[in-house]
């Protein structure tokens, strides 16, 4: 829909610009989804096509749907902060999310890093109503800022998707992290950690997992 078709703004952030993608679908919006993209020193970036196939599921939800590049990357100033800077970051731009497009639900999304950043970014603001984790980036990251396991609250609900044939964070290692907080896990056989050939199902999983938060908001 060309409604939808993303638009680039620049934002700040706590070391400088963030460029920020929004796809808008120019309804009557139903929610904010702010996504976050995998780790930067590996080749992630907004436009990575799992956090688009993000944001088109939230569009056909009519939500607005926030992407912005990390610092470092892209246009986005500043330096790689391995979640550190990263958290606030994220935390700013859903604030402006907020202001900009009034007191809706609200969903976090992170692909890999982004997941863990997310996590992270769903304890410091408030009235959030759905975390989407999808492959996770469990145990994978400086365990001096903390990392997945720690005894931090993750939401009930949280939807956590990942693929057998991960080789980039281990099916195992997510069981072992989601299984003392009796997280169950959306599992994709056959799928590998970038989704290749499967990002049409990832997006309807999310989408229908997603759905109830907006029809129960009325």
């Amino acid at each position: 829909m060309s409604s939808a078709t993303p638009h680039r703004v620049m934002l700040d952030g706590a070391a400088g610009k963030l460029e920020v993608v929004i796809n808008d679908p120019g309804k009557a919006h139903r929610g904010i989804a702010v996504i976050a993209h995998p780790h930067p020193l590996f080749g992630g970036t907004l436009d990575n096509k799992v956090a688009q196939t993000l944001a088109k599921a939230f569009v056909e939800l009519n939500c607005v749907a926030v992407r912005s590049n990390f610092r470092g990357v892209g246009k986005s100033e500043g330096v790689h902060d391995e979640g550190r800077g990263e958290t606030e970051d994220l935390v700013q731009i859903t604030e402006w999310a907020r202001r900009e497009y009034g007191a809706l639900p609200l969903i976090l999304a992170g692909f890999s890093f982004g997941g863990f950043v997310q996590l992270r970014v769903s304890r410091r603001v408030a009235d959030m109503n759905k975390l989407v984790l999808i492959a996770p980036a469990v145990g994978r990251l400086d365990p001096s800022i903390g990392n997945f396991h720690d005894d931090g609250d993750v939401p009930a609900d949280t939807l956590i998707v990942h693929g057998d044939e991960d080789d980039v964070v281990p099916l195992q290692s997510v069981i072992d992290w989601a299984k003392p907080k009796t997280l169950p896990i959306v599992l994709l056989p056959g799928a590998g950690h970038f989704f290749h050939g499967r990002l049409t199902q990832l997006k309807e999983i999310v989408r229908q997992s997603c759905s109830d938060v907006f029809s129960s908001s009325g």
